[in-house]
């Protein structure tokens, strides 16, 4: 298993899996470490909808631990805007590429220490499930 890089944004893994199995697996793993899955938008369906775009494969799947998003929101009310910690599965040349926000850089943006530690344990937990694929 291959270690995901983590860019100032986003913690990124390419994997060995078709999209759909990717998908699935990304779920698996994000359950595991209390994440669930609120929203799901399928790009790809959307813009050849809206626009005519044809593009490969893309899911952006908005993933939630309902513990850390809760004690976020106590001592920040306007988290919400930040949340939920979007995954995206997408294909790009036949790789099933992962990537997901990364918190710490997220909840910097709302300039509370008190945030630190929830930001650090949802990597962790993330980076964890992206590893895990």
């Amino acid at each position: 298993m291959t270690s995901p890089e983590i860019t100032a944004y986003a913690i990124i893994r390419t994997v060995d899996a078709q999209f759909d199995e990717a998908v699935a697996r990304v779920r698996e793993q994000l359950a595991e470490e209390g994440f669930g899955v609120l929203s799901e938008i399928d790009v790809q369906a959307a813009l050849k909808e809206k626009i005519g775009k044809e593009m490969e494969p893309y899911l952006i799947l908005g993933a939630c631990n309902p513990n850390l998003a809760s004690q976020g929101l106590e001592c920040e009310p306007d988290l919400g805007v930040l949340l939920p910690c979007n995954v995206v599965v997408r294909v790009q040349e036949g790789q099933v590429h992962l990537a997901a926000m990364e918190p710490l850089t997220a909840m910097r943006l709302a300039d509370n220490p008190e945030l630190e530690s929830l930001a650090q344990e949802a990597r962790e937990r993330i980076e964890r499930a992206i590893t895990n694929v």
